[in-house]
């Protein structure tokens, strides 16, 4: 079922089209962003740095729109944690940007307690220079990627925007502060965000290699490759699996929708379902053809992972009250329809 209010949005973005910055836009979620908003006939500014992102997914999305969709992207090779950088992304001629789009992170928990400098430098400086540098230049709104890793230790489900627990990671702390810098910002500069808690996001041009890959497109690898699948835990860790399509939605209504919203607010966005591990495992058994498949005898248990959380599943009242939001894929959908391109990448 479409959400009626963001095929409204949709409409009167290709009527009256704006300028847009997104951040790691070579990026899983990024690039994702980037051709939905192309296709809308927007203009947009692109940042990024290469170190988590790829020239590959850009020259996908090229592929994908038109010339004259195309000619209105500008991309900056830039980094985040660089302020005259972010400065330089805030215009599209002359012309400031509308709306930022903030994705550029280093989002993988175990790569942070590795190096929680380098995540450090990229989640919150990075973060700090984008409300500087969008401040300064009076965007309208800045939307940025939080996670539902700042709910840490706190056993309570659902998850619900108002009860965080202690966070478990590096990672989730750079979340955290970037929540609190946002609010900071608001109260002492009038200077108005939204940040997004994603719940674990799937869908096309997410990294299947290195060994921080997310859990989904590591799995079809190695399911069609016949390498075995490792779980961490028993398989009854339970994560809210959320399609990269929803999460476009939400970015969109989050940055244009025009009812009197709360300013400085939060938002958990996923589909309010949760899946253990195991279930996810026979979900791409199923989803995976059978040509392509080749016999596993079944997923590797491997010891808890440090910093993981245990169970996680969203309440998504907020969202759907007060920006309309209306998630159209549940885990099922998004991976049949995804499944084309993981296996045209992983193979």
């Amino acid at each position: 079922m479409r959400s009626a209010i963001y095929e409204n949005i949709k409409k009167q973005l290709q009527n009256s089209p704006k300028v847009w910055l997104v951040t790691g836009v070579a990026g899983f979620i990024g690039s994702n962003l980037l051709e939905a908003l192309l296709k809308l006939n927007q203009k947009v500014v692109g940042l990024d740095n290469f170190s988590t992102g790829y020239r590959k997914n850009l020259e996908e999305v090229k592929n994908l729109v038109s010339e004259k969709e195309w000619a209105n992207f500008k991309f900056i090779q830039g980094d985040i944690a660089n302020l005259s950088d972010c400065q330089k992304s805030m215009s599209w001629d002359g012309t400031t940007v509308d709306f930022v789009l903030h994705e550029a992170a280093i989002g993988s928990v175990p790569r942070s307690i590795e190096n929680p400098i380098e995540t450090h430098k990229a989640n919150v400086d990075g973060f700090t220079n984008m409300l500087v540098a969008a401040r300064d230049a009076k965007a309208k709104r800045l939307i940025y990627a939080s996670s539902s890793a700042v709910y840490g230790d706190n056993p309570d489900l659902p998850k619900t925007e108002g009860k965080v627990g202690n966070p478990l990671s590096p990672y989730a702390l750079t979340k955290r502060i970037n929540e609190m810098y946002a609010d900071i910002f608001f109260r002492n500069y009038g200077f108005n965000s939204i940040g997004l808690r994603y719940f674990n996001v799937f869908g096309r041009r997410q990294d299947p290699e290195g060994a921080y890959a997310a859990v989904i497109p590591k799995w079809i690898s190695a399911m069609i490759q016949g390498n075995p699948v490792c779980i961490y835990g028993d398989g009854e860790t339970t994560r809210d699996f959320c399609y990269v399509e929803n999460v476009i939605q939400a970015n969109l209504l989050a940055a244009t929708f025009e009812t009197k919203l709360p300013n400085n607010q939060i938002y958990n966005i996923a589909v309010g379902e949760k899946t253990s591990l195991n279930e996810l495992y026979h979900f791409l058994e199923k989803a995976i053809p059978k040509h392509k498949k080749k016999n596993l005898g079944g997923p590797i248990y491997q010891a808890f992972r440090e910093g993981d959380i245990r169970h996680s599943i969203a309440d998504i009242g907020s969202a759907r009250t007060l920006l309309g939001y209306a998630p159209t894929y549940k885990i099922s959908e998004g991976l049949n329809e995804a499944m084309t391109w993981y296996l045209k990448d992983a193979s």
